[in-house]
C-alpha cells in the first residue's frame, strides 16, 4: 500500500510539474503581441540573406525596431535551399538562430516559418504531391523544432506562408500540410509540446479563408493555435506597378484623399468599408471564438509621380492606409504586421529610419502615438508647461494622470503635443546643471504652442509598460547653447 501512494505521489507531482512547464496559451501570448514588423526579402531570399537585395541583420537593427514601438518580429525563412539530402545545414540553423536571439533578447515575440522556399508547398497543394510534401514538411519541422525547443513562448511557428488553394481539394490537402506540421512540432516534446503554432489560411487570402477552412487542424493541447491571413487589398493601391489592361494604379485610397483632377487613378473599391468587413470576417470566425488572427503582411507601395500636389496627396492616402488598417486590425482582436524590405521602413545597413511617416502612421492607428515622459535616472515624470496661445503666460499641467504627448515629426525634430487638450508641451530649462528650473518666457525664444521648439528625434523611446521616453532630452531653441529639459524636479505629471 504504501507502494501504491508513493507512485500516485510521484504521478501527481509528474502531471502538476508538466503542468507548470506548460507555455502560455495562444490567447495569452497574443494579448501581448502588439504591433508586428516583417524582416522581408533576406532570411528567406534563395539562397542567401543578401541575395534578394537585403542586407546583413545586426542586433542594432532589431534595437531599432523595438525602440519604435513594433514589439513583434515575423521572420520569413527558407530551408530548402539550405539542406542536402533532407537535413538542413547547421551553419544555416545558427545563422536562423543567432537573428532569432535577436529579437527574444530584446523581449520581442518573434515569428518562424517555412516561407515560399522555392514553392515546394505552397505551389503544390495538391493530392498528386501530397504525400511528397508531407514527408518534407514533416521532416524540415522536427529538426527546426527541435534546434529551438528550449526557447519560451516569445518563439512561435508558423506553418508555411501563402499557401495557394481555391477550392475545397486544395483545402483538405493544406490541412493535411498543417496536421503534419502540429504533429511534428509536438512530438519534439519539451517547449514545443504547448508552444503557439500559427497556421495559414488558403492563399491567405481572407474571402478563401472564410469560406473554405471551416475546420482546423487537431492539436493534443487546447488554446494553442493561431489562423494567419495577408492584406494587400486593393491590390491596384498596395502593388500594381504600372496600369494594365483590366484597371488602373490607384494613387489615392480613402474616401477623404481622392482627387479632384487625377480621378481616374483614384481608388473605386477595396476602402475604408471593405477592409473593415473583411476584419470583420475573421473576427466572427476565429477571434470571437478564442482562436487569434494575425495579418501576417500588409503594405502598400510609396509611388514617386511628376506632379507634386499628386505625390503629396498620394503619399497622405498611403499613410491613412496603414494608420485605418492597423487601428481597424486592433479594434477587432487582429495583430498587424507591416510587410518591409531594405530600404523600405529602414536602410538596414546603416540601421536609419528611411520612413518615419509610415513608422507614425503605424502607431498612431495601434494608439501607441501617445507617450509618457520622464527622466531616466529619477524615474519621475517630466513637468508639464503650456500656454493656450502664443507667448501667453505658462500655465501648469494638472497632475491629474492623463498627460500623454503625441510626437510629430517636423524637419529633424519633435514637436509634443498634448493628447487630452491640444497644446504643446512648454520648455522648462537650467543654464547650470542643478540649478532651479526656469520659464523659458523669452517671447523670440520660447517654446511656443505654434510648436517652434522641437525635440531632436535621435532619441531611445522605450514602448514598455510605462510608455516613457528616456534619456536627455534637448531643445532646439534660438540661445547659443542648447539647453536641457528639467526632468522631475517640479511637481509633475504622471
Amino acid at each position: 500500500m504504501k507502494i501504491k501512494k508513493g507512485i500516485i505521489f510521484f504521478i501527481g507531482l509528474l502531471f502538476v510539474m508538466n503542468a507548470k512547464a506548460q507555455l502560455p496559451t495562444a490567447q495569452a501570448v497574443a494579448h501581448q503581441m502588439t504591433v508586428g514588423w516583417n524582416l522581408g526579402n533576406t532570411l528567406e531570399a534563395v539562397c542567401g540573406e543578401t541575395a534578394w537585395g537585403g542586407a546583413i541583420i545586426t542586433q542594432r537593427l532589431i534595437d531599432s525596431v523595438k525602440a519604435l514601438g513594433f514589439n513583434t518580429v515575423r521572420i520569413p525563412c527558407a530551408w530548402n535551399c539550405h539542406s542536402h539530402n533532407g537535413v538542413i545545414d547547421s551553419g544555416w540553423l545558427a545563422r536562423v538562430k543567432q537573428v532569432v536571439d535577436y529579437c527574444v533578447n530584446d523581449g520581442m515575440y518573434t515569428i518562424l516559418n517555412i516561407h515560399w522556399d522555392g514553392g515546394w508547398l505552397e505551389n503544390n497543394c495538391t493530392t498528386t504531391a501530397q504525400a511528397s510534401v508531407n514527408a518534407k514538411q514533416q521532416n524540415y519541422w522536427t529538426q527546426i523544432a527541435n534546434y529551438f525547443n528550449s526557447y519560451d513562448e516569445h518563439l512561435l511557428f508558423a506553418s508555411a506562408n501563402e499557401p495557394n488553394v481555391s477550392d475545397s481539394v486544395g483545402m483538405c490537402v493544406l490541412l493535411s500540410y498543417h496536421q503534419t506540421f502540429i504533429n511534428a512540432v509536438r512530438a519534439t516534446g519539451g517547449n514545443n509540446s504547448s508552444r503557439s503554432l500559427i497556421i495559414q489560411g488558403p492563399s491567405t487570402d481572407i474571402s478563401k479563408t472564410n469560406s473554405l477552412m471551416n475546420t482546423l487542424p487537431t492539436d493534443n493541447i487546447p488554446n494553442r493555435l493561431m489562423v494567419e491571413i495577408h492584406y494587400y487589398t486593393p491590390y491596384q493601391f498596395c502593388l500594381l506597378a504600372k496600369d494594365a489592361s483590366w484597371g488602373n494604379m490607384f494613387y489615392y485610397w480613402g474616401k477623404d484623399y481622392h482627387s479632384a483632377t487625377d480621378t481616374i487613378h483614384n481608388a473605386t473599391c477595396g476602402e475604408e468599408s471593405s477592409l473593415d468587413s473583411a476584419f470583420q470576417l475573421m473576427k466572427t470566425k476565429y477571434v470571437d471564438h478564442g482562436i487569434p488572427v494575425i495579418v501576417g503582411e500588409y503594405a502598400a507601395i510609396k509611388r514617386h509621380l511628376t506632379n507634386p500636389s499628386d505625390e503629396a496627396l498620394h503619399l497622405l492616402s498611403r499613410l491613412h492606409f496603414y494608420r485605418y488598417l492597423v487601428c481597424s486590425a486592433k479594434n477587432k482582436g487582429l495583430i498587424p504586421f507591416c510587410w518591409d524590405i531594405n530600404m523600405g521602413i529602414f536602410d538596414r545597413s546603416a540601421d536609419s529610419v528611411l520612413d518615419r511617416d509610415v513608422v507614425n502612421a503605424i502607431m498612431e492607428g495601434a494608439g501607441k502615438s501617445y507617450v509618457r515622459l520622464s527622466h531616466r535616472a529619477s524615474g519621475l515624470p517630466i513637468d508639464g508647461m503650456y500656454r493656450t496661445r502664443s507667448d501667453s503666460n505658462a500655465i501648469q499641467w494638472s497632475n491629474n494622470g492623463t498627460q500623454k504627448w503625441r510626437m510629430l515629426p517636423v524637419g529633424g525634430y519633435m514637436e509634443f503635443e498634448n493628447k487630452a487638450t491640444g497644446p504643446y508641451l512648454d520648455a522648462m530649462y537650467n543654464y547650470i546643471n542643478g540649478s532651479p528650473a526656469c520659464q523659458d518666457g523669452d517671447p523670440t525664444t520660447v517654446w511656443r504652442q505654434s510648436g517652434t521648439q522641437k525635440i531632436p528625434i535621435d532619441l531611445v523611446i522605450d514602448w514598455g509598460k510605462e510608455e516613457n521616453l528616456i534619456g536627455n532630452l534637448t531643445v532646439k531653441e534660438n540661445f547659443p547653447t542648447f539647453k536641457t529639459i528639467d526632468c522631475g524636479k517640479l511637481k509633475s505629471f504622471p
